[in-house]
């Protein structure tokens, strides 16, 4: 089958690729750049902006599927450069798809869309969580508008799923893990109140492979169309638990040190302001959004996905680790 998959330069996306190309797809990658690694596996490339609903379309040309897995992701940024990729981005693949005559989207969303501040989630699942509402930053404000649209573009033409995978980490991760490092080496990372919050998180593989389950499961009137799902590894641990067992895989600085969350509260809404009006470069250290998500318990309930379309985690924690350190020991 002829895929295109937006982002399959990314993280996540070249993971995607791996697995389709092991199935015997014809995979393209939409990307604003060039990538050694897809070249390596046989994907074409396609170079595009997303915003640009002209290069969607022509990507989209002759494909029989979409994931689209693109998107602008961070917790700091100008608003509108998040609605171009994320929301503008996702119209237009939507439309390429009905220029096209493709007939399955697979999305990539967040569990950010359910964030509620310091409202906790444990056992959460699609059905009792929410969306969330006054969203302090742009990224899930505007990936919680992308997602509606893609379950909202459900019909007898197109079927459409979206995936909220939590916290993807694991060797090549080039976002979460190297934030950790520099800031844990640093001698700047804390956490945000004990520490004891429980978190969950997703191993790269089992990530692909959740979006590759639910693609073989995808068609008009499955039980998967129209609807979203969380993914993760499906064993909640303790942030402090998490975060220094991903800083030791990789010979990084274990975090001792915490701030209460009132004060990291109140201190990301003053950066936001000076980040504002002088501007400064870069990221604050900190901000509202950012010391909601440390402070709080977030973990879901997978039980939807292996339900409808069949995803079991494959790789667990612990051997998760034990990939990541043996990774960056080869890379070291």
């Amino acid at each position: 089958m002829k895929i295109l998959v937006t982002g399959g330069g990314g993280f996540l996306g070249q993971a995607i690729c791996r697995l389709l190309v092991a199935r015997g797809h014809e995979i393209a990658s939409f990307n604003r750049g060039r990538y050694p690694e897809l070249d390596a596996l046989g994907v074409r490339a396609v170079q595009g902006d997303l915003a640009d609903a002209a290069s969607v379309r022509d990507a989209a040309r002759g494909m029989e599927a979409i994931f689209h897995v693109a998107a602008k992701a961070g917790g700091w940024g100008p608003y509108e450069s998040y609605r171009l990729a994320n929301v503008v981005g996702t119209q237009n693949v939507i439309a390429a798809c009905r220029a096209q005559g493709i007939e399955r989207l697979v999305y990539t969303s967040t569990p950010s869309v359910a964030h509620r501040g310091q409202v906790a989630v444990e056992g959460g699942n699609e059905a009792n969580t929410p969306y969330g509402e006054h969203f302090k930053a742009a990224y899930p404000a505007t990936k919680t508008i992308a997602e509606k649209a893609v379950l909202a573009a459900n019909d007898v033409n197109l079927a459409t799923v979206a995936l909220r995978p939590r916290l993807i980490w694991g060797p090549g991760d080039n976002h979460l893990l190297p934030r950790l490092v520099a800031r844990a080496r640093a001698g700047r990372l804390r956490f945000v109140g004990d520490g004891s919050n429980r978190i969950d998180t997703t191993y790269i593989d089992n990530a692909a492979q959740a979006h590759v389950d639910a693609f073989e499961h995808l068609a008009v009137g499955a039980a998967c169309a129209g609807k979203a799902y969380f993914i993760s590894n499906g064993e909640p641990r303790t942030l402090r638990e998490t975060i220094n067992g991903l800083l030791e895989a990789v010979s990084a600085p274990q975090v001792r040190g915490s701030i209460p969350f009132g004060v990291a509260y109140a201190a990301g809404a003053m950066l936001e302001t000076a980040w504002r009006v002088l501007p400064l470069r870069g990221e604050p250290p900190m901000t509202r959004f950012f010391a909601e998500q440390l402070a709080t318990a977030h973990w879901y309930d997978i039980s939807a996905a292996r339900r409808d379309f069949g995803y079991v985690p494959q790789v667990g924690f612990e051997e998760g680790l034990h990939r990541l350190r043996a990774a960056w020991v080869q890379a070291s």
